[in-house]
């Protein structure tokens, strides 16, 4: 199927992309997909909100070769900078709302909302492939080849367990390796230091011989550097955020009476639900485990 008409080159993209580390690595993957293909023809403008997190905020600068950034207005709407400069705008402020966005694939959406079929894109366009060669990564300093495991995330639904966290370093250590993790080490591990940079947690991620991680924004990182990568999700289903990822090996959590996709927790019972999951699951994740490091040690 051919490419539609490429998109005029005053280009402004409202909310472009998101407001966590991972939604703008895949959105920003989306853009440039986009402009290899020729579909965007000229650096858009992404106009987003300020006063993000830092680390979201310090992702945009390395894509300064394909987008500029101005930030958000109050009250702005789409038909607003139409006449200002501007001959077309792509809206996707709260996404996370549109039943467009539960689903299917983030890349899918991303793409799809810039005006190009996901099916015509070729499979490497899909991957993170944007970010290595913007970023020059700097692993901590510490030997390269660690284990890195990523317990938390932007939500304690999708948080690991303590008890799954501490078996899981346990485990890692057993089978030779050096630990480091971004949360409470036990004893033979290490934390990893806090990187206050993009390019010091690429270097995190790209120093490691592979990833544990419910935190896709690792996840994504570990598919831009090529480090295998073990993923859990609870509360959406891995091929909507980890299809294209060939290095990426991913168990689904889920948990009864929960809905798929949710995106923020609903109450306290939205968390209990979780914990049951991890622990009905607690021989899978092992075995998972123990078959994703054969892969990696082999």
């Amino acid at each position: 199927m051919p490419h539609p008409a490429p998109l005029p080159p005053a280009l402004a993209i409202l909310n472009g992309f998101g407001i966590s580390v991972g939604d703008s690595v895949i959105g920003l993957q989306a853009l440039w997909a986009a402009r290899a293909l020729g579909h965007v023809t000229a650096p858009p403008v992404l106009i987003r909100r300020p006063g993000l997190r830092p680390m979201v905020d310090l992702v945009y600068p390395l894509a300064a070769d394909f987008c500029s950034l101005r930030p958000l207005p109050a009250a702005l709407e789409a038909a607003d900078l139409l006449g200002q400069g501007f001959d077309h705008v792509i809206d996707i402020r709260d996404f996370a709302f549109d039943p467009g966005f539960r689903g299917v694939a983030m890349i899918d959406f991303f793409l799809t909302r810039l005006g190009l079929d996901p099916a015509t894109v070729p499979p490497a366009l899909r991957r993170n492939t944007w970010l290595a060669p913007r970023v020059a990564a700097h692993a901590p300093p510490a030997e390269r080849g660690y284990a890195l495991v990523c317990p938390s995330s932007s939500m304690a639904l999708r948080d690991m367990p303590d008890t799954v966290h501490r078996a899981i370093q346990r485990r890692l250590l057993g089978r030779g390796l050096r630990v480091l993790t971004q949360g409470a080490p036990v004893e033979g591990a290490a934390r990893a230091p806090a990187m206050e940079s993009m390019e010091a947690l690429c270097g995190l991620v790209a120093g490691a011989a592979c990833v544990i991680s419910t935190d896709t924004a690792m996840v994504h990182l570990a598919d831009a550097f090529a480090v295998p990568c073990l993923a859990f999700f609870t509360t959406h289903r891995p091929e909507w955020r980890v299809r294209d990822y060939p290095l990426c090996t991913a168990l689904h959590l889920p948990a009864p009476g929960l809905p798929e996709a949710l995106e923020f927790q609903r109450g306290p019972e939205d968390l209990a639900a979780v914990l049951a999951a991890w622990q009905a699951a607690a021989g899978e994740v092992a075995a998972m485990l123990e078959r994703f490091l054969d892969t990696v040690e082999g």
